[in-house]
């Protein structure tokens, strides 16, 4: 028998004809499917003319644990694994790490099928900055743990990406706006690739009030990176460095605003380079 090797398959957010040829190949050829759902891959399965000749086994948060050393022991005796979640890339907020790591970890062969991932999906069609993100999965439940990691995300410069239940996402754009403030710009994006897919572009208060009579679907929530503020102390010296180059204190203090949007009001700033003459 061949090598054995675990195959990572990404499968369509919504729509069937977005998976890849190599993933219909590997559902038809791989020994074993381990799957998030059976009932989903199997209609999956079907939808693209595919017949899954391997055994078809489920592969879950609650369950994965327990499958790894049998799916490891298949594997190590030439079984080709293909893992798939119900939607997009598994691993990311879906079963598949500790098989991916434990994979690692006996020097099995491990390689990937991709394709569609909400998280970049998302980001692309969001409309904001994507040169540097993070991914923080899913928000979290409870509202006290919840506020605490809005406001961990209060000076990140870069766009975060994260999922949402849709039962809790008008609380959590709402808790959004208490700790980041109404005016952070954010993208809700509702159902992706499917027939109801539904972006959204605001800002956090904007779609919080949008939210609060209630969402369904898949939720994927884009948000805006955090505007750099400078200290105060920094703003003044550059209005007297200004200054001192011939330029009138209220022109400087103009000047500096402009090059530094939202860092302070152009009165605090004026008020404190006279303290500063002091």
């Amino acid at each position: 028998m061949p090598d054995g090797r675990l195959l990572l398959g990404a499968t369509p957010l919504g729509q069937p004809g977005d998976a890849s040829s190599r993933l219909v190949e590997a559902l038809s050829t791989a020994d074993v499917v381990a799957a998030e759902d059976t009932r989903r891959v199997r209609a999956l399965a079907k939808s693209l003319d595919a017949q899954i000749a391997g055994r078809v086994v489920s592969l879950f948060d609650a369950n994965e644990a327990t499958r790894v050393p049998t799916l490891l022991a298949e594997i190590a005796a030439g079984a080709t694994v293909l893992v798939v979640s119900d939607a997009g890339m598994p691993l990311i907020s879906d079963p598949g790490y500790r098989l991916v790591s434990a994979c690692a970890e006996a020097g099995l062969a491990v390689t990937c099928l991709p394709g569609p991932s909400a998280v970049t999906t998302a980001l692309a069609l969001s409309g904001l900055a994507s040169e540097r993100f993070c991914f923080e999965g899913f928000a979290p439940r409870k509202q006290a743990a919840r506020r605490a990691w809005l406001a961990s995300l209060a000076d990140e410069r870069r766009t975060c990406v994260f999922f949402e239940s849709p039962r809790r996402l008008a609380d959590c754009l709402r808790d959004a706006v208490d700790e980041l403030g109404g005016d952070r710009r954010a993208v809700v994006c509702r159902e992706l690739t499917k027939t109801h897919e539904e972006v959204l572009r605001g800002t956090l208060a904007e779609l919080a009030d949008w939210a609060v009579d209630g969402v369904l679907g898949e939720i994927t929530v884009v948000l805006a990176g955090a505007t750099p503020r400078a200290d105060l102390a920094t703003l003044v010296a550059e209005v007297n460095r200004l200054a001192g180059e011939g330029m009138r204190v209220k022109d400087a203090c103009a000047q500096v605003i402009a090059e530094v949007p939202a860092a302070v009001s152009r009165r605090e700033l004026y008020d404190a380079v006279l303290r500063s003459r002091d």
